[in-house]
């Protein structure tokens, strides 16, 4: 399978090949949503095609903003939220019309429950995505607005593609003018 978005690093495959046999096939048009902010998370999904975007909406402002992905060949779910049964911290939406197998939370923790092996992957899995949000933090706080575009692209080449200036913009943290600029000074940097 081809991931053209995504350098993924985790060796998930038993998680993939679970969601794939027990997990329902869904497809999701542009703009439709897996989870919204505040009701009940319900989905654990492996994208097999196309990509999401994790859209938290500010307190004071209501402004949407962009906060994670999720693209082929990963996982999307707003983990610790839908282990618990717990009413979901983001909202889910496809960026393109994507397709993914999803399971419920009784589903997954069956699935954990049945070895050793599952029980460390649960393990594996929780640890993984701590160490994303520990890294994005640390880059929010540590990173260069130019530094942080470069590593979006590299991490998914494909996203100019799929996002408007404001909404890389809102994933870096940004004025969508400082995302022109840096465009700009890649573009003479180039030459």
């Amino acid at each position: 399978m081809e991931q053209r978005f995504s350098n993924n690093s985790l060796d998930l495959e038993m998680l993939r090949e679970f969601c794939e046999r027990e997990g329902e096939a869904v497809t999701y048009r542009k703009g439709e949503q897996i989870e919204r902010e505040g009701d009940p998370a319900r989905w654990f999904a492996f994208v097999t095609e196309g990509c999401f975007k994790y859209v938290n909406y500010g307190l004071s402002d209501d402004k949407a903003h962009i906060t994670w992905f999720s693209f082929e060949g990963e996982f999307v779910v707003d983990y610790p939220t839908f282990l618990y049964g717990r009413p979901s911290q983001t909202t889910i939406e496809a960026m393109m019309p994507s397709r993914v197998f999803r399971v419920t939370a009784q589903q997954l923790e069956h699935f954990f429950d049945q070895s050793k092996e599952t029980v460390k992957l649960r393990a594996v899995v929780a640890e993984h995505i701590l160490s994303q949000f520990r890294l994005r933090y640390i880059d929010l706080h540590c990173s260069t607005p130019r530094e942080r575009y470069d590593q979006l692209m590299q991490r998914c080449p494909g996203i100019v593609n799929l996002l408007n200036l404001q909404d890389i913009a809102s994933f870096l943290n940004v004025h969508p003018n400082t995302v022109s600029k840096i465009r700009r000074d890649i573009t003479f940097d180039g030459r």
